[in-house]
């Protein structure tokens, strides 16, 4: 049996979490893609279908900045736009990504934003 690749481990751990979490409308679901060069956000509710809010770090104007940064500059930015649709807590998917780096970095600035993770 062949081995997997990366992206085929990703999928696998990706449905795996996706099996427990569920965005609704009173909790939406944050969920969170990396790329090698970009980082994007979205919240979706899952009931209806439809994606509420979404920012990605092709939309920075920061240049020169690090993925790291831009990730956090997404994650406000996502905040941002979250509060003035009036969300103040979502569950997190992070896609499958270990919780570290761009995906931490970017859960730490909507946690600061003032959205409950």
């Amino acid at each position: 049996m062949a081995a997997e690749t990366r992206r085929q481990a990703r999928l696998r751990r990706h449905r795996r979490i996706r099996r427990r979490v569920v965005g609704r409308r009173e909790r939406p679901r944050l969920a969170v893609f990396r790329s090698l060069r970009h980082t994007y956000a979205q919240v979706i509710d899952d009931v209806a279908g439809h994606t509420l809010v979404a920012a990605s770090s092709r939309e920075s104007e920061t240049t020169g900045a690090t993925k790291l940064e831009r990730a956090a500059d997404v994650g406000t930015r996502l905040a941002e736009r979250a509060k003035e649709l009036d969300i103040t807590a979502v569950v997190f998917d992070r896609g499958g990504h270990r919780y570290h780096g761009r995906v931490q970095a970017l859960a730490d600035a909507v946690r600061t934003g003032g959205i409950a993770l």
